[in-house]
């Protein structure tokens, strides 16, 4: 079984992912491990896409079963994904726990430092434009439209739920499949 969750960012999809791979006894991939090249502060040095997929093949390579957690649309990677999992979840609250994620990483600094305030201010807007943006970016426009094309099973999961109730859904979508 191969599993692709994706959503904006803050909605809930590593958490979603690590929580069924420890179920399923899966192995959880982050497409953020492969996206991004490690550097400090984190998250600002994109890896070069041939590197990135031959990366996260190599480690695929051989396995029956795993989990993709990520928006994965624009990687060109010819996945195919026995159930794809959509998780939207309403702005306020997105943000509000992009916020609080930021800080408990990253601690004060993202207040007090001028280069990593900037970073973390940039990151915020971005992630509020997610339900606005219509581009090929990673937006809910971009993943409405990849949506419309998935060929195989779909879940959608809208709305604050707890991660046991996503869970749940997961597992009996997948006795259907």
């Amino acid at each position: 079984m191969h599993i692709n969750i994706f959503g904006a960012s803050g909605s809930g999809v590593t958490t979603l992912g690590q929580t069924l791979s420890e179920k399923l006894d899966y192995p959880y991939f982050d497409s953020d491990h492969y996206f991004w090249l490690p550097s400090d502060p984190p998250f600002t040095n994109r890896r070069p896409p041939e590197e990135r997929n031959a990366m996260i093949n190599s480690e695929m390579a051989g396995m029956q079963n795993w989990i993709l957690g990520g928006s994965v649309i624009n990687w060109n990677n010819n996945w195919q994904f026995d159930l794809s999992v959509f998780l939207y979840i309403p702005p306020a609250i997105r943000v509000r726990r992009l916020q609080e994620r930021e800080l408990e990483r990253y601690g004060d600094i993202i207040y007090t430092d001028r280069e990593r305030n900037k970073l973390y201010n940039e990151f915020i807007e971005w992630a509020r434009g997610y339900d606005e943006l219509i581009t090929n970016s990673r937006s809910l426009h971009s993943h409405k439209n990849w949506m419309n094309n998935i060929k195989t099973p779909l879940l959608v999961i809208e709305g604050d739920t707890t991660v046991r109730e996503r869970m749940e859904l997961v597992l009996r979508k997948i006795k259907t499949i």
